[in-house]
């Protein structure tokens, strides 16, 4: 079965959209990239290549990485944030993998939810890509109302690949600008469609 590649923007619903996925394939393995990355700053070896390039900082006294601050560190600097991202991404790249290849030989669908999908060159693994988009009034609306203020939401915006140029690139399409049903509506045909059709490598 194929690995198929799941990317968007922040706030774009990408997150909302994988979890309709679960729910109407719910045999399908399902890799959540930003839930890979959560566990692996909590391993030594992340650790300390964190406080080698960030400091003692942001860390509390008990050694414990203190997520907030490390998050204001990378939007406010891209340099930081490519830093953290070096650090993060070819170990969460070698877990979806290695997982995505377990699974041609199953059944079932495997999914990657991989935000930073084309920034990292990850869809070359992938069989396809669905990007799940918006438009920037309603992603900036959507991040406003995640409490972060305008000039954040922007910056968060702008440290990723242009959505236009995902969406180009992509072989699917959910525009995610409606409310939650249509976004339902779209996974259900989506999943029709592979459900009916014979895979090749793309």
């Amino acid at each position: 079965m194929p690995a198929i590649g799941i990317t968007g923007g922040v706030g774009t619903g990408k997150s909302t959209f994988c979890q309709y996925l679960g729910r109407l394939m719910p045999a399908a393995k399902i890799f959540d990239a930003d839930a890979a990355a959560h566990a692996l700053v909590d391993l030594a070896e992340v650790k300390t290549a964190i406080r080698e390039r960030f400091g003692s900082g942001v860390f509390s006294e008990e050694g414990d990485l203190n997520r907030p601050a490390l998050g204001a560190i990378i939007f406010r600097d891209a340099a930081k944030k490519r830093a953290l991202e070096q650090i993060l991404h070819p170990r969460i790249r070698r877990q979806w993998s290695a997982e995505a290849e377990k699974h041609r030989n199953s059944p079932d669908f495997f999914f990657a939810d991989i935000p930073l999908l084309y920034e990292t060159g990850g869809e070359n693994l992938c069989d396809r890509v669905v990007v799940v988009g918006c438009s920037r009034h309603v992603q900036l609306q959507r991040l406003r109302d995640r409490s972060i203020d305008e000039q954040s939401a922007r910056q968060m915006i702008q440290s990723q690949l242009p959505l236009a140029e995902k969406v180009q690139r992509a072989d699917y399409v959910i525009w995610n600008n409606g409310p939650t049903g249509l976004l339902h509506e779209q996974a259900n045909r989506l999943v029709d469609l592979w459900r009916n059709q014979t895979w090749t490598k793309a």
